[in-house]
């Protein structure tokens, strides 16, 4: 995601606690003609969160065009615990191995960018979330911390929009991250089967690149503010904007013959037309529990 954001032409402030990654991925975004700022923030500690956003403010005459909330902590965690029960691990360690960064930090981030966008009338705002947030997949405190990533989204644009903030959810599909690829797609492992109902959460995986040709299309939209509060799909995105994953591919978690080939459908899935998709209405419903 910074790596297409400075693309595009944004100064970057990428934080993360590895330092060398973050040279890494400077040196990548400088490469392709962008700008890169590393900080090396620990997201779990208040206080390096509190400076950063200082920072940004005291570099740029106090302007914050967008803030992409993704940095989380609990990766390590679900594959190490994958397949068992919530009320067999520690309750606490569990819960803030997988909400302490990936879902309290994003709303100390929101709060912290939203106060330079509101007095500039001005702003995005995109928490990284998932259909996890749907349906049960990994664990029980990673749905129910995606899950509040959207409604934090949902509730926050409700009061951003009269400033003309916009804060959205963004559901990339499964992501081919380092860590993916070497921890999960090299083997058979148990985070491959972690979801209810039998699927691979992980066949048709996207690249790392694809969720941030989202966010920098969505940036440069001068109607955004129509989809604030919203959850939207890199899918969809990707077919509203014209553009694809560095396969040639979009990856479209809501095609019917993609669903039929993560459950193991191959043959079935080949025949089934790229234009028949699940309906929204059809995913919404599948969350329902009235």
């Amino acid at each position: 995601m910074a790596i297409q954001l400075g693309e595009a032409g944004a100064t970057v402030y990428i934080t993360g606690r590895s330092v060398d990654k973050l040279k890494e991925c400077a040196a990548e975004i400088q490469k392709r003609g962008g700008k890169a700022i590393p900080v090396s923030v620990d997201h779990s500690d208040d206080s390096q969160v509190v400076k950063l956003f200082e920072r940004i403010k005291s570099e740029n005459d106090g302007k914050l065009d967008v803030c992409v909330n993704n940095a989380y902590a609990g990766v390590s965690f679900i594959q190490q615990t994958s397949g068992k029960k919530f009320y067999l691990a520690d309750p606490a360690e569990q819960w803030d191995a997988i909400n302490g960064v990936g879902l309290r930090n994003h709303f100390l981030c929101t709060v912290y960018a939203s106060r330079m966008m509101v007095e500039r009338k001005n702003g995005l705002i995109v928490n990284v979330s998932s259909p996890g947030g749907l349906r049960y997949l990994f664990n029980v405190a990673y749905g129910v911390g995606k899950a509040a990533c959207d409604r934090m989204a949902a509730d926050c644009a409700h009061e951003l929009k009269e400033d003309n903030v916009t804060m959205v959810s963004l559901w990339p599909g499964p992501v081919k991250t380092e860590h993916i690829v070497e921890h999960v797609l090299s083997q058979d492992s148990e985070m491959r089967k972690s979801t209810d109902s039998g699927m691979d959460p992980f066949a048709n995986a996207e690249s790392v690149e694809f969720a941030g040709k989202a966010i920098v299309k969505l940036a440069m939209d001068p109607k955004r503010v129509e989809k604030t509060g919203k959850i939207i799909l890199v899918c969809d995105l990707a077919k509203e904007y014209g553009f694809t994953d560095e396969d040639g591919d979009i990856h479209d978690i809501r095609s019917l013959g993609n669903l039929l080939k993560a459950r193991g459908h191959t043959w079935i899935s080949s025949v089934v037309p790229d234009f028949i998709r699940l309906p929204l209405s059809v995913m919404h419903f599948a969350g329902n529990k009235f």
